[in-house]
């Protein structure tokens, strides 16, 4: 309705400015009169590409992007660190970037993360973009890349800050079932929440957990978007799983979303995009942020779930 009145406002204006025009020059007023209509037009057209426009830059990026995130058809190794970073980026404090600027990047807990911090923080510097920005769009765009990988909403104009966030916020690998529903809870985030969340860990590798088996796959497919990780969890057919996975999947109040994700790839990927979009804006004020979705691999969203199988589509 608020886009529509500025459709209405502005032609009206213009109307009015070209019935000025026929009588311009009859006397001052008509010329007063025709010059605030102008400004009027000039102010309704602002506002609208204020809040529709995404800057081209972001189209550059993404093409940088897609040449590093996909290889063979599958997704990488930097775009699974990119998925990572978003979480790792906002989960202690707020999407504000200080993973990159206040160095978050060299904790322990963030270990594995230091080559893509390197990286986005040279993209950031000379594309002249936001840090915060930049990590949640390349964590979208690392998704979208991924072969099945759904669109999340990506939006521009967070504040970035080179205060470092709290240690000691992030859930271990081996964090009990209810420890984690508490905390994330703490987030604003329900159990289907953590439970959809949880499943991006279909292209994730472990490292450390168990340096033994560094490189271990959490899912057979670990290059594609897929429900596997669910099922392999359940069933203890995964290459490689995270005791915290195992306890999710096994919690009273997970465990009913995580077996529904294993059966439904469309009920999975609607409840990841509403949790992933929810955590990309913590800490973050929402007002005058810039939609640049249409940046991301494919196009929009609405495209994205045009071409989606009908039956995930109703959520059957």
């Amino acid at each position: 309705m608020y886009i529509r009145s500025i459709f209405v406002t502005t032609l009206a204006a213009t109307s009015t400015a070209r019935a000025l025009n026929l009588a311009e020059g009859a006397n001052s007023a008509a010329g007063s009169s025709k010059r605030a209509l102008g400004s009027v037009v000039n102010w309704t057209r602002g506002i609208f590409n204020r809040q529709t426009t995404c800057p081209a830059v972001w189209s550059e990026i993404s093409t940088n992007l897609t040449a590093q995130f996909l290889a063979d058809g599958q997704c990488t190794d930097a775009a699974r660190a990119a998925i990572r970073s978003a979480f790792h980026d906002c989960f202690n404090g707020a999407c504000d970037g200080s993973l990159i600027l206040a160095n978050e990047c060299s904790n322990s807990e963030n270990a594995g993360l230091s080559q893509l911090c390197g990286n986005l923080a040279n993209i950031a510097n000379q594309a002249k973009v936001g840090v915060a920005d930049l990590i949640q769009f390349a964590a979208a765009h690392a998704i979208k890349t991924c072969p099945g990988g759904p669109t999340v909403p990506v939006k521009i104009g967070r504040k970035d800050s080179s205060t470092a966030n709290a240690l000691g916020v992030l859930p271990a690998h081996n964090s009990g079932g209810d420890d984690l529903v508490k905390l994330f809870a703490s987030k604003g985030f329900t159990p289907t929440d953590l439970a959809a969340l949880i499943g991006a860990h279909t292209t994730a590798k472990q490292r450390f957990a168990d340096p033994s088996k560094a490189g271990a796959s959490l899912d057979s497919t670990v290059g594609t978007w897929d429900t596997k990780f669910y099922s392999e969890t359940k069933s203890g057919k995964a290459p490689f799983t995270l005791q915290a996975d195992k306890n999710i999947a096994e919690n009273s109040q997970t465990s009913a979303p995580f077996s529904n994700f294993a059966s439904s790839k469309g009920a999975w990927d609607a409840a990841f995009v509403s949790a992933m979009t929810k955590m990309s804006m913590l800490g973050v004020d929402g007002s005058n942020l810039i939609d640049c979705t249409g940046a991301l691999p494919g196009g929009s969203r609405k495209r994205e779930i045009k071409n989606s199988n009908i039956f995930d589509r109703l959520k059957w």
